[in-house]
């Protein structure tokens, strides 16, 4: 559902496949996407190749309560590497320290950020919809929310969704700036899916695993068909860069990885 919400006029995802998978003894679903990205990032962003080439491949293994998602950038090859993985615990109200068994070396480097689907400042505010906000919704098959300031250290049940973001990009000139920009994005990511999930609840609260897979397939055709319906706006390179030319990187032509772990609690 919310794809569908982020399927408008150039932009959008294509659902390539989604089916079970088995491997390394987990089993669980396998997601293959296209995010077609069009005029949603910023021109400076847009200035280094054409509009047809500025799609994100997604591969996703889901198998709850652990996940793993992997983003590309043909163009870019092993120049760009995003990836994005996720644990979930109950009765976790985030504040183990190391979920993801790193080394002493990356711990140091990584950035913390706690996410709290509560908190509407999280959204842009011309994307702020009240029906979509813990913070005011209440369900009505389990009775969960509002989600009042606080929230997270008195709800019971209560889950916390740990994340581990990585992003390399190394492209002399723009790899601080382009890694900031999509551990940016992310959070703002994170905090609007939660959100509209959680506000969803009696949507999909009880819901079998055959309900689930129909629905996503009724909806990787709709997405199909809105793609499909948008007007092209061709391959024709961005000329101007918005606000100038994209200033110098002061780091290196090389940058190594830059984890980030975002703790997001769910009620």
């Amino acid at each position: 559902m919310a794809q569908k919400m982020e399927t408008k006029g150039d932009s959008g995802v294509e659902v390539l496949k989604n089916e079970p998978y088995e491997k390394d003894g987990n089993t669980g679903q396998y997601t293959s996407k296209v995010y077609h990205l069009g005029s949603r990032i910023p021109a400076w962003i847009a200035a280094l190749a054409p509009a047809s080439a500025l799609k994100l491949e997604e591969e996703a293994w889901n198998a709850f309560p652990d996940c793993k998602t992997q983003l590309g950038l043909p163009m870019l090859g092993d120049r760009f590497t995003f990836r994005i993985e996720s644990k979930h615990f109950d009765n976790d109200r985030g504040t183990q320290e190391n979920v993801f068994d790193l080394p002493e070396k990356e711990l140091k480097s990584r950035e913390v950020e706690m996410i709290d689907i509560s908190d509407k400042s999280l959204i842009p505010p011309e994307e702020y919809d009240e029906k979509l906000d813990p913070a005011l919704f209440s369900s009505e098959k389990t009775g969960r929310g509002p989600l009042a300031k606080g929230w997270e250290a008195a709800a019971d049940p209560v889950m916390c969704a740990y994340k581990l973001v990585t992003v390399e990009f190394r492209y002399w000139g723009l790899q601080t700036r382009v890694q900031n920009y999509m551990m940016g994005m992310e959070t703002k990511i994170f905090a609007k899916f939660h959100r509209q999930l959680f506000c969803w609840i009696d949507e999909w609260h009880g819901m079998s695993i055959e309900d689930i897979r129909a629905l996503e397939e009724r909806i990787a055709g709709e997405l199909s068909l809105a793609l499909a319906d948008a007007p092209s706006k061709g391959s024709e390179e961005v000329k101007e860069v918005e606000g100038g030319e994209a200033p110098a990187d002061s780091g290196a032509a090389t940058s190594a990885q830059k984890p980030a772990e975002k703790k997001g609690w769910l009620w």
